[in-house]
């Protein structure tokens, strides 16, 4: 499934870090960037998870909710969180329901290898659960910093 700018982000209720719980329902009233990434504790998803989190006091005062999203379990997501000390919400979906409700479970290769990953994406969700922006295939540097300039326009 494709997203498009102006419609409602798909519904998803996913384990979390701490114990919690995050859901799409849980967030209305808030403006939230959901990204999306591949692997805890690989270089480019450290580098996105720590430029967000350089930015989270700049997000909040923006009135923005971060939430990160990978395949990996909860248990590997708070290990993540306390060896990089990030205090947003790591969302876990190990059965990829969500990555393909947002169609970011895509084909991927690598060396002539196809294979099933994560296709680094944001979206910026507004307080009514709509989509106003969509970055695909993110490449990292200065990528938080663009987010949070079109999270303080909105």
């Amino acid at each position: 499934m494709t997203l498009t700018i102006g419609t409602k982000a798909p519904a998803f209720t996913l384990p979390a870090t701490d114990g919690q719980e995050i859901s799409l329902e849980n967030l209305k009233g808030r403006k939230v960037v959901l990204y999306f990434y591949p692997k805890d504790d690989t270089s480019g998803c450290t580098r996105e998870a720590q430029d967000f989190q350089a930015l989270r006091e700049d997000f909040a005062a923006a009135g923005t909710e971060i939430v990160g999203v990978s395949p990996d379990s909860v248990k590997s997501h708070d290990k993540f969180r306390t060896k990089h000390g990030l205090d947003f919400p790591l969302a876990s979906d190990e059965t990829k329901a969500m990555l393909e409700a947002y169609g970011v479970w895509v084909e991927k290769s690598m060396y002539g290898r196809k294979y099933m990953g994560v296709e680094r994406t944001t979206l910026l969700i507004d307080r009514d659960g709509r989509i106003v922006r969509i970055w695909n295939k993110v490449k990292v540097p200065d990528h938080a910093k663009e987010v949070l300039e079109a999270a303080k326009a909105l």
